[in-house]
């Protein structure tokens, strides 16, 4: 295939993320381009490399089968200094500890989280669900049908990994990482002086208490 032709795949890639907004499955991709899924995928690589070669504020990500555009989060501090100066969201460590639990237990029921922890984990499982990092993959074929949670496409956009099988073991190092970036995208979001999940002082205090 032409080079010329190559380009205005991925041009064509660029403009459908970029349009969307959100993660777009590469069979998707294929019936933009008019293609096989391969052929959409390696369009998707090679524009995700010429982004990654570049110095600009997006980048594309892959997630499981998709792929995204979003922004660089080594420029989200210049995006909440326009955005406005909203209060900073917190996310506790509760909220992490049971974040990683999800993420290398999934799909995990909130009585196992519970047995790992040693404590009700109700309020930090509903502030992951809120936060879009978590969600409610399916029932377990047990007694009462409890819930089983995973991890979103958003946490592995948070996380900056492509799969859930590539997660590494997650250091103190990687826990700041990602507590950082969530709350910088919840600054983003909030909006100025808004507390985006309601959270006061006090629950966070008896989250701390009962570890």
């Amino acid at each position: 295939m032409r080079v010329e032709d190559l380009r205005e795949q991925e041009a064509v890639v660029e403009a459908v993320l970029f349009t969307m907004g959100r993660s777009v499955e590469i069979r998707q991709l294929a019936a933009a381009l008019e293609t096989g899924e391969p052929e959409a995928e390696a369009a998707a690589e090679r524009l995700k490399a010429r982004y990654e070669e570049s110095v600009c504020g997006m980048q594309v990500l892959r997630l499981e089968n998709s792929y995204q555009m979003c922004t660089r989060t080594g420029y989200y501090e210049n995006l909440i200094r326009v955005a406005a100066a909203p209060k900073k969201q917190v996310l506790s460590d509760v909220v992490l500890e049971t974040l990683a639990i999800i993420a290398y237990k999934q799909p995990v029921t909130k009585a196992d989280i519970e047995k790992i922890r040693g404590v009700k984990s109700d309020h930090a499982v509903n502030r992951l669900i809120e936060y879009n990092l978590v969600y409610e993959a399916g029932r377990l074929d047990a007694p009462g049908k409890p819930a089983l949670f995973a991890t979103t496409e958003e946490f592995l956009r948070r996380f900056g990994v492509s799969s859930t099988e590539n997660l590494p073991e997650m250091d103190l190092e990687q826990k700041e990482e990602i507590r950082s970036e969530v709350e910088e995208e919840l600054n983003l979001k909030a909006g100025p002086g808004g507390l985006l999940d309601g959270t006061t002082e006090n629950e966070e205090e008896q989250d701390h208490e009962m570890q």
